[in-house]
């Protein structure tokens, strides 16, 4: 997957938006506030930090070496995930549970409205 593939799915997501706030380089991805993913699209290789449940988490580390403990983050529930050695839909099922984690810590309400009880 490509900068730009993972930038558009990304924000495939409802209500995902994206978001600058550490520097011109760094995309956030927001849910209603929330961060469910960060990247620098313009990085080479490719590497993007995902929301994980602490077990998962740790689960994933084990079995893939390009997925390591979140690079600035908390180590328990976040991972940072080298794009280029996984496949294309292993990687967007990490997003999606990271989008999907993120939600569902949102009020019943917002996560009606986003389409995901």
């Amino acid at each position: 997957m490509d900068a730009e593939s993972l930038r558009a799915f990304c924000l495939s997501f409802n209500g995902a938006a994206e978001e600058f706030p550490f520097n011109p380089e760094t995309s956030v991805f927001k849910v209603e506030g929330k961060v469910f993913a960060l990247t620098d699209l313009g990085a080479d290789p490719l590497k993007i930090s995902l929301k994980c449940d602490p077990d998962e988490a740790v689960r994933l580390r084990a079995a893939h070496p390009e997925i390591v403990p979140g690079w600035h983050l908390n180590k328990r529930h976040w991972n940072t995930v080298t794009v280029a050695p996984l496949p294309p839909r292993h990687l967007r099922e990490l997003i999606e549970d990271s989008y999907d984690l993120v939600v569902a810590g949102l009020p019943r309400a917002v996560r009606l409205r986003l389409d995901r009880p």
